[in-house]
């Protein structure tokens, strides 16, 4: 049997690759494929180990042939594949929930603390040799710990990570989530309506999937609703946000700034965010741990070796969101 593998692996997971007897590998390079290589090399495979930056759709398929079983996703995402594509194929989606929670929580909560202590603005006023003197006004920024509300849309595993650490630094945590009731607590974090957290949060952080039902949940009208001189975090993905209304918003001063780890046009990164000291940005790095990058991989090659062994996939794709259309959540299982 034969795998493509669209995208360099983590070298600990490369060099693992070999032991699996009966199964050949072709490995793509470190950067993206171009769109004619990846339907050359996957044509005629077995399976195929990708990443949000290929797009997998009905022509993929149709590439791929009737050998193709199974399509591993190296992300808990998976806005970038077809996955009305893939059922009338008959090939198993699956992704890596779980194994990046704390990288991303981290991460999360490290973009919160730049933005509310203002980190990144002083070590580039450091680097660009300004004179300075301490005084009682410089770099005033939000006090995390002393009484600071953070608003978390989306409670799932993520979110619940950032809840912990947010909880360790004193902070008061509420948070959206359309599977509990309001009023309704979780570990400490009280479900309140969506209104209710962007008025009273001085931070807001998502860790909701990109789903028409999701795109641009964050937009001029919600933007206006958020608390004056709060900060917007999005470690989730970029189309959750309308980054214009993102930047009128920080412009007028209604918003004191935001960290974004994903972009709507990503990898292009809009030229006006980067022009605004109040932006913290990261190339969409929340998971990259070197032990959260290795179980990312594994679990994609993983679950692959499962569906060509004719075993259940350990993270399939294959829930229907209500009202949603055919995105659907992750599960995990045990693995067989």
């Amino acid at each position: 049997m034969s795998v493509y593998v669209a995208r360099l692996l983590t070298d600990a997971v490369t060099h693992e690759l070999d032991s699996y007897a009966g199964i050949s590998f072709d490995v793509g390079r470190e950067a993206p494929p171009a769109r004619a290589e990846l339907l050359e090399r996957v044509a005629g495979k077995d399976a195929a180990i990708v990443t949000l930056t290929e797009r997998i759709d009905e022509e993929f398929f149709t590439a791929a042939g009737p050998s193709l079983k199974v399509v591993a996703n190296v992300a808990v995402g998976f806005d970038n594949i077809d996955l009305d594509a893939a059922a009338r194929h008959g090939v198993t989606v699956t992704n890596t929930p779980g194994v990046l929670d704390g990288a991303t929580a981290d991460h999360t909560f490290a973009l919160i603390l730049a933005l509310g202590r203002r980190i990144v603005e002083a070590d580039r006023f450091i680097r660009e040799g300004n004179d300075w003197v301490w005084g009682p006004r410089m770099f005033v920024g939000l006090d995390i710990s002393a009484g600071a509300t953070l608003g978390i849309i989306g409670l799932g595993r993520i979110g619940r990570a950032v809840a912990r650490r947010a909880r360790a630094f004193d902070m008061r945590v509420i948070a959206t989530d359309a599977t509990r009731p309001l009023g309704s607590s979780v570990d400490g974090v009280e479900i309140v309506s969506q209104e209710e957290l962007l008025a009273t949060s001085d931070v807001v952080t998502l860790h909701v999937p990109l789903l028409p039902s999701t795109r641009h949940l964050i937009n001029a009208e919600t933007l206006a609703l958020m608390k004056p001189g709060a900060y917007l975090v999005n470690c989730a993905r970029g189309g959750i946000v309308d980054e214009q209304a993102l930047i009128e918003a920080i412009d007028s001063g209604h918003l004191r700034g935001a960290a974004i780890d994903t972009f709507e046009g990503e990898p292009r990164v809009n030229p006006e965010l980067i022009a605004r000291e109040q932006v913290v940005l990261t190339p969409h790095t929340a998971s990259a741990g070197e032990a959260t990058r290795d179980r990312m991989c594994r679990l994609a090659v993983d679950n692959v070796i499962a569906v060509l062994a004719g075993r259940e996939p350990l993270t399939e794709v294959k829930a229907s969101l209500p009202g949603c259309g055919h995105r659907v959540h992750e599960t995990e299982r045990t693995a067989p």
